[in-house]
């Protein structure tokens, strides 16, 4: 059975970061709404709880609280932030607001370095915090093992229950030896083992999916991208020939885009791969359309009749499989404050058409992304395919200010190449999140031998970000710069001029449409 650990989510924005550095532990973690009841807990028989951080107060009129009983069924338990105010409240302490609010870097003096989760660390170290309540009287049973400047009680533990609370964030970068203080609640405490690998994950995924799956056939829609194209692989493996993959060549792909998809799938694994080309389709229902959300609905409205059209060719199949995620599934906490619903809104996964009768396979619901990409690497798939960078669902679509054309979706797709090509040349792209091309409907006077030129402008996009939902725009070499924007105004007819985008998001946007 797979050791786990559950964390109870408070609505912190940084739940998921708990769960991750969990797994980078080689443990299994699931996060689960902060009301499970302590019977649905006790049935999984975890190793460790964790009560994740949050943006209320518990004196807050509508505080959200756990099952009390999660605190007798004498499992060990971590409370990181709101979490050891939860100790408070259930057992006897005392939360207050503290005079003075302790947000950002912060000192941790360690008074008890005979507690099993400071093992190991410095007397002082640098932490993160991010509260402005404090504990004020420790909760019955309680003892204080590290103290900040304005807390007095910044960690504490209940030796005998296993028990411990930190007023900081040990989960985020920001507190360096964080990570540490994780692996101390994980190994020395829980006493859970690195059992939590990809190779095992592979086994058992595909053994569930041929129990569910049996002997009737999955039909998966294949972008090209890391999710899709790892969910087909694992599939491929589980059930052969059962799978049909159909990839729709939307006429708005990158350069190669549906060559590489035919040689790795079709002709390395000998995956039953349908090819729809419906590019003349889409460029069509694109003349004319300059608005970005109009855009978008005619690019998904067209992909949903085109993969339907596709299925009924396809044959009969019982089940559909999406390349759905770990951080799609979670369910969003209603508390109000909570960032993380925000965040999760935008990431959502559309439903499927009501007129879709197929049964979904998610053979990938249980993983991160940085997981996904191993697994990957697991089954074989290049290196290529699984550290891709994104790439928008809509495609070059939403890299064209203003009219898709095929000429300029072939402007863009040249110029697109070439920044792949030399990011990969000089270490960069698998460094970074995201980089690309944009074609603007700027067009400029140009000077190329002796002849004036009036063409458009491509800006380059290069950005570092953990999830997308924030990003910073990368420092590339001038070298690396320039060897780029010459390539591109030699070789792509229609350029003259090329510039760098170096905003940061917020406020901008990543994609620029």
């Amino acid at each position: 059975m797979t050791e786990e650990i559950v964390i109870l989510d408070f609505g912190s924005q940084y739940t998921q970061v708990i769960a991750r550095r969990i797994r980078e532990c080689k443990v299994y973690s699931t996060i689960l709404p902060f009301d499970t009841p302590a019977k649905e807990i006790a049935k999984r028989a975890p190793k460790g709880i964790i009560l994740s951080g949050g943006p209320s107060s518990v004196y807050s009129a509508k505080a959200p609280f756990p099952d009390p009983g999660i605190f007798k069924l004498g499992i060990p338990m971590l409370g990181v932030c709101f979490g050891i105010q939860l100790f408070a409240h259930f057992l006897k302490g005392k939360v207050e607001r503290g005079q003075r609010r302790e947000y950002g870097k912060g000192t941790l003096q360690v008074t008890d370095r005979s507690c099993a989760l400071l093992k190991g660390l410095p007397a002082k170290l640098q932490v993160w915090n991010s509260h402005a309540d404090k504990l004020t009287k420790l909760p019955e049973g309680f003892q204080t093992v590290a103290v900040t400047e304005n807390s007095g009680h910044a960690a504490i533990e209940h030796r005998p229950k296993q028990f411990f609370g930190l007023q900081f964030h040990p989960e985020v970068a920001h507190t360096p030896q964080g990570r540490q203080i994780i692996s101390n609640f994980v190994y020395r405490v829980c006493g859970c083992g690195k059992k939590w690998t990809m190779k095992g994950y592979a086994v058992q995924a595909i053994e569930t999916i041929r129990e569910v799956v049996g002997s009737e056939r999955v039909i998966l829609g294949l972008s090209g991208g890391v999710d899709s194209s790892v969910a087909a692989a694992l599939l491929h493996q589980a059930i052969g020939d059962q799978l049909t993959c159909i990839f729709v060549n939307n006429g708005l792909l990158r350069a190669r885009e549906a060559e590489v998809v035919k040689e790795v799938f079709g002709r390395n694994f000998k995956v039953k791969l349908q090819y729809e080309d419906a590019s003349a389709l889409f460029l069509k229902r694109l003349k004319g359309v300059t608005d970005p959300e109009r855009k978008r609905k005619i690019i998904g409205r067209s992909f949903i009749e085109v993969f339907q059209a596709a299925t009924k060719r396809a044959g009969k199949a019982r089940f559909l499989a999406q390349g759905t995620l770990y951080p799609d599934v979670i369910e969003s906490v209603p508390i109000a404050g909570n960032p993380a619903a925000l965040i999760k809104s935008h990431h959502n996964v559309g439903g499927l058409p009501k007129n879709m009768k197929f049964e979904l396979v998610e053979p990938l619901k249980c993983l991160f992304k940085d997981e996904v990409r191993l697994l990957g690497l697991e089954l074989g798939l290049p290196k290529e395919i699984v550290y891709r960078q994104p790439f928008p669902g809509p495609g070059l679509a939403v890299r064209i200010l203003g009219e898709v054309t095929p000429a300029r979706c072939a402007i863009l797709r040249n110029a697109d190449a070439i920044v792949v090509e030399e990011m990969k040349q000089s270490d960069w792209y698998y460094k970074i999140w995201q980089s690309f091309a944009v074609l603007l409907p700027i067009r400029s006077v140009g000077v190329m031998g002796d002849e004036r030129t009036y063409d458009y402008t491509i800006a380059l996009r290069a950005v570092e970000s953990q999830d997308g939902m924030t990003a910073d725009w990368v420092r590339l070499p001038y070298d690396l710069l320039e060897k780029i924007s010459n390539r591109i105004i030699n070789e792509v007819k229609g350029v003259n001029r090329v510039c760098l985008d170096i905003s940061s998001k917020p406020p901008a946007t990543i994609e620029w449409e």
